[in-house]
């Protein structure tokens, strides 16, 4: 087993909630947008979107509330469907399909990052989030939060602690799984699964979320 990286150093975090939509005029580094969705539950039409974050990459975090109503968010719609950003998730799948569920949109030009180390950190089978932010950039993250109730009218601080770190490593971790992919030769293999990632999501909401249809059987 390789010695874990260094800590980070993090610009100042910024956390904003927003009702209902994202501001105008965000400056995304490098291109990039992370982006992660919380929601009632896994099951994408049951149990709705409640909270969307995204990071610009340089601390800024913004949360993106939803009522359960007003789905019609057109400056989050505008920076999801913009093909010149990379939008990135960790488990895109899920994300991408709650997404494109609830806010009727299409989202293409994605980089998973649970994808990317399953493909480059084949001496583990632990590739959560915080395996990853804790192995490759030295940094532990809470996760009490995860099972909060977030269609709560007011996000409670170690909600927002929570919602806006599953955003805020996502850049520095595709910089590092980048290189890790290109050292095994298989960063062509991810940019394939990226490029399918969204129809793969867009096969869940068709109704074969529990079933390869690759298989034989």
């Amino acid at each position: 087993m390789e010695a874990k990286n260094a800590a980070i150093e993090m610009p100042p975090v910024t956390i904003t909630v927003c009702k209902g939509d994202l501001p105008e005029g965000i400056v995304f580094v490098d291109n990039k947008m992370a982006v992660d969705t919380e929601s009632l539950g896994l099951n994408t039409k049951r149990d709705r979107l409640c909270v969307c974050q995204v990071g610009d990459g340089n601390g800024n975090v913004w949360l993106v509330q939803f009522d359960g109503k007003d789905f019609s968010a057109p400056n989050l719609k505008k920076y999801l469907q913009d093909d010149s950003l990379i939008k990135l998730f960790h488990f895109a799948r899920a994300d991408i399909s709650m997404l494109e569920y609830y806010l009727g949109i299409k989202i293409d030009t994605v980089f998973c990052t649970k994808i990317a180390s399953k493909l480059c950190r084949t001496y583990t089978d632990r590739h959560g989030l915080g395996f990853l932010c804790n192995e490759l950039l030295g940094v532990k993250l809470d996760k009490q939060s995860q099972t909060s109730h977030w269609a709560a009218p007011e996000l409670s601080e170690a909600q927002k602690i929570y919602a806006a770190n599953d955003v805020l490593y996502l850049h520095a971790l595709s910089t590092i799984l980048v290189e890790r992919l290109k050292d095994v030769n298989r960063l062509e293999m991810a940019q394939a699964c990226f490029d399918f990632l969204p129809f793969r999501s867009r096969i869940d909401l068709a109704g074969w979320e529990e079933t390869d249809i690759f298989a034989h059987h």
